[in-house]
């Protein structure tokens, strides 16, 4: 069976508190960075593992500098980090929590598409 069949649920670590204005706005700025469907496939490609642009390119099927742009209004917004291998530029996501947020919203998705009953 392959992963799509059965994918791993992502790691939820939930900080219990009520969210302040400044979280609520920080929170509504990565939901609007993720409302563009290209920066969100760029998200879920480098959720699976770290990639350079060429790789990014070729597996969203954007135009190159459609990922560099989009590539670095993630970077500006905290999302992405980059290191340098030489001329290479390898991005990776930052943290674990957009990872997960990144994926929830896909199997939200999925589920909504396929039909698929919900779950907790």
């Amino acid at each position: 069976m392959s992963e799509r069949d059965h994918p791993s649920p992502p790691v939820v670590h939930r900080h219990e508190w009520t969210p302040d204005r400044k979280q609520l706005e920080a929170a509504s700025s990565v939901f609007a960075l993720l409302s563009d469907p290209t920066r969100l496939h760029l998200l879920w490609l480098l959720a699976e593992g770290e990639a350079d642009v060429s790789e990014l390119t070729a597996a969203s099927g954007a135009a190159r500098t459609a990922v560099s742009q989009h590539l670095a209004k993630l970077r500006l917004a905290g999302l992405v980090e980059f290191r340098k291998e030489g001329r290479r530029v390898v991005y990776s996501l930052r943290d674990g929590h957009l990872r997960g947020l990144v994926m929830e919203a896909l199997n939200h998705a999925d589920h909504r598409m396929t039909g698929e009953p919900w779950h907790s």
